[in-house]
């Protein structure tokens, strides 16, 4: 995969990460139905494990096509049987039901702003505002988004800037931080991501 020189900023910190690390360029989506399906089902897992039950979950369908009718009308212990849990059984019939009734199409999706596509998406149950942030960094490219509930983001905060806080006082510390990364905060996210999964077998993001 092309890599891509990451950009130059006011922290030491980043900077020292940006001379370590190239980040793959990463390619907008063409459905975002599609990735957001595939956010759910890695929710909560491993890359390598959310991965397989994914494939699973796509060879239920024609063509590996899970259309919004197609699997509204999918046995819940189909899905079960693939590595679904039940909440996320419900979870992708949701989304699939949401898409039945609202545009999700690429064209409209890109013209809406970071939180327009936040607050659409979040009124889907079992989709949060992490699960959104996944689909702007890696399916919509939007360059500065900062996933402060991202677990590996603040293991990898808390060890990089040497902080002690836990709960929602380390997340206004990671935030404070993040302001200097604006307005590239998903490449310094990337970069802290690269950073953490550097020292993992199974790393997937970066």
């Amino acid at each position: 995969m092309v890599k891509k020189k990451t950009k130059t900023f006011n922290d030491a910190v980043l900077v020292n990460l940006s001379e370590q690390f190239s980040l793959p360029i990463l390619n907008q989506t063409s459905n975002v139905y599609f990735d957001m399906l595939e956010n759910i089902v890695s929710q909560q897992l491993s890359g390598k494990v959310a991965s397989k039950i994914f494939q699973r979950f796509l060879d239920l369908f024609p063509n590996k096509e899970p259309l919004p009718q197609i699997l509204l009308r999918q046995e819940d212990a189909v899905l079960r049987g693939v590595g679904l849990s039940a909440a996320k059984v419900k979870y992708v019939k949701a989304l699939a039901e949401f898409a039945m009734t609202n545009d999700l199409s690429v064209d409209t999706i890109s013209k809406m702003s970071d939180v327009q596509i936040i607050d659409l998406l979040i009124k889907v149950k079992g989709i949060g505002k992490w699960t959104v942030q996944m689909l702007l960094i890696f399916s919509l490219g939007r360059v500065d988004v900062f996933p402060v509930d991202d677990l590996a983001v603040q293991v990898g905060m808390k060890e990089l800037y040497g902080l002690s806080e836990s709960g929602a006082a380390l997340k206004r510390r990671m935030e404070l931080i993040a302001e200097s990364w604006m307005p590239n905060r998903t490449t310094g996210t990337r970069l802290v991501w690269a950073y953490v999964n550097s020292k993992k077998s199974n790393a997937v993001r970066r």
